[in-house]
């Protein structure tokens, strides 16, 4: 496509996201410097129409683009639009203010609804990614041991067990000094084997508690298949327009399914830029008018977990892009910093 085309098919873009209303020639001549007159730009138009990057949608009207007229759009943008002094302030500000991962995330994915409108999506950095900061074992009393699981990324899981006795203290605080030693440090695909004979570090007689906790933070933790996901700003989708309205119900059901947002986010990568999928690209039955803008995040090379916002194909991409891309760099620095 000759670049006079792709400057028509841009400011169509432009203008649709901007007014929601189809574009027709007579607009671009008057909202935009292109240089040529309005005949070429009408014989442009229908190039555009006929290859399909925009369509008519009903007689009479402008015209407005296609899912192909948004790839090309997104494929051939120059720059991203950039965040002001002021917004890039207000982030470090609003993300530096957290206490805790949960904080992290929480003030992330409402971060990302704020910036961008849309609704948005952050994956907790996932265990299988994780490795082993600290393990703390808590007496609850009786037979019920607290177990505690610190992650290299500020992630915090934790279960109780109901052991055969009562455990004394001198064991959980032998217990806990060598499951330490073990496994700190060492990521979740490591931690099985290297735990694989401790009770026999202990007396017979203490080996079941040993165990019953060694299996507890096993399977309950290091082997749990589900991962977490935050979400905020469901209610920015609500005011993009009657034309998005059939597109609300499947995509409010599939931000309620944590699976389902997984698959959307994709498979993080710290080597991937900011991904976007338009429309029919997404597998998800029911979003073909949904886009879906996501990007990984970790410190260094390590990818932790992905993020991203989702909304209809009439979007921001070049803001979007940014701020979500933006966004994932200073959590990234948080988690590098504490890490």
């Amino acid at each position: 496509m000759d670049e006079r085309k792709l400057d028509v098919l841009r400011a169509i873009v432009e203008d649709y996201v901007a007014t929601q209303e189809p574009v027709g020639s007579k607009a671009l001549v008057d909202r935009h410097q292109l240089g040529v007159s309005s005949a070429t730009i009408r014989n442009d138009m229908a190039v555009l129409e006929e290859e399909g990057y925009i369509t008519q949608p009903h007689t009479s009207a402008g015209r407005v683009p296609t899912d192909k007229g948004y790839r090309l759009f997104v494929d051939r943008l120059s720059s991203v639009k950039p965040l002001s002094m002021a917004e890039r302030r207000a982030i470090r500000s609003f993300l530096d203010g957290a206490v805790d991962l949960d904080d992290v995330i929480s003030r992330t994915v409402r971060l990302l609804a704020q910036l961008t409108r849309q609704a948005a999506v952050v994956q907790y950095p996932s265990l299988s990614r994780s490795t082993v900061r600290h393990v703390e074992l808590v007496s609850l009393g009786g037979s019920r041991v607290l177990v505690v699981l610190i992650t290299d990324t500020g992630r915090v899981e934790q279960r109780v067990v109901e052991l055969v006795q009562a455990p004394d203290e001198s064991l959980l605080g032998d217990l806990r000094a060598r499951l330490n030693a073990m496994i700190v440090g060492h990521d979740f695909a490591s931690v099985a084997s290297k735990m694989a004979d401790i009770p026999g570090h202990f007396p017979p007689e203490d080996r079941q508690v040993v165990s019953g906790i060694a299996a507890t933070l096993l399977e309950s933790l290091v082997e749990r298949g589900e991962e977490r996901v935050a979400v905020a700003g469901t209610a920015n989708l609500a005011r993009h327009g009657h034309e998005f309205e059939r597109e609300l119900e499947p995509l409010l059901s599939a931000l309620e399914e944590h699976v389902v947002l997984l698959k959307l986010l994709g498979h993080a990568s710290s080597s991937s830029p900011v991904t976007v999928r338009i429309g029919e690209e997404n597998a998800t039955s029911g979003l073909s008018a949904t886009s879906i803008v996501t990007t990984a995040y970790g410190p260094g090379n390590n990818a932790l977990g992905s993020m991203g916002v989702l909304g209809p194909t009439r979007m921001d991409y070049p803001g979007t892009i940014a701020a979500v891309g933006a966004v994932a760099r200073y959590v990234s620095q948080i988690l590098d910093a504490n890490n």
